[in-house]
């Protein structure tokens, strides 16, 4: 059972479309996911995985953006099941959107279906198991540093889930782009990179990378999105992404 919508006062995202449910420890949501959701090319009658989805910040920001697209959220953790399918009740999204536990590193005993999947899309944990002084919190711990489920486990999770030409997002630290691309090759073509800039000529910290099942075509470096302008202000276009639900195209 998903916990009540009432246990807890939601954070709003895309001005207030998502009520997103967070515990007082671990997960916090921060623009990450909302650009992440941004970027998947989803149309309607297509089928959405969000792996690792946490409490549901890119689910539920997809789902806001998106009508007609069934959403799946895939997690290790319990409590982040709840709060996902809290912030799934809160937007009036359970007719096409849910969200299951299950271990990235043992995807088959999830029951999701291989090749049932149109986009698959994940923040996953970014820092090599061993190289970042983990949280104490055991949740933001398990959201931020590589265990048993991997980036190579994300990845040969996606391959499994995704339909042939179907499109993997990933938003992930730049510094680690080289160890996603070496995954990535050989699987996925049509490969776009989107840095994200937090300041014009300011060096990126997070890319968004995305790829298609089984093409070929060569890799495309993009021009970027620029996310602050003047002071703590951010750009129009980084504005209209987080309040007003636009797209984020990656072709």
């Amino acid at each position: 059972m998903y916990i009540g919508v009432a246990d807890a006062a939601p954070v709003a995202l895309l001005g207030g479309r998502v009520k997103l449910y967070l515990p007082e420890k671990g997960y916090r949501a921060a623009i990450d996911p909302v650009l992440l959701a941004a970027a998947v090319p989803a149309e309607p009658g297509q089928q959405v995985l969000d792996l690792g989805c946490g409490a549901g910040a890119a689910l539920l920001c997809l789902a806001a953006r998106c009508a007609d697209v069934a959403l799946t959220g895939l997690d290790i953790q319990a409590d982040a099941v709840r709060w996902a399918g809290a912030g799934i009740a809160a937007g009036g999204w359970a007719d096409r959107a849910r969200v299951v536990p299950g271990d990235v590193a043992d995807i088959a005993a999830s029951g999701l279906a291989p090749n049932s999947f149109d986009h698959v899309m994940t923040n996953p944990p970014f820092w090599e198991l061993g190289r970042h002084s983990a949280s104490p919190v055991a949740g933001k711990a398990a959201s931020h540093g590589e265990g048993a489920g991997d980036l190579t486990g994300f990845i040969q999770a996606a391959l499994r889930l995704l339909k042939s030409g179907g499109s993997l997002t990933v938003i992930f630290p730049a510094v680690r782009l080289a160890s996603l691309l070496a995954l990535m090759e050989g699987r996925f073509g049509d490969i776009a990179v989107l840095p994200l800039w937090p300041r014009a000529g300011v060096a990126a910290k997070r890319v968004i990378v995305q790829g298609r099942r089984d093409r070929k075509s060569p890799l495309r470096l993009l021009p970027g999105l620029v996310l602050h302008g003047p002071g703590q202000t951010y750009t129009p276009e980084t504005e209209a992404i987080l309040r007003d639900a636009a797209p984020l195209p990656l072709s």
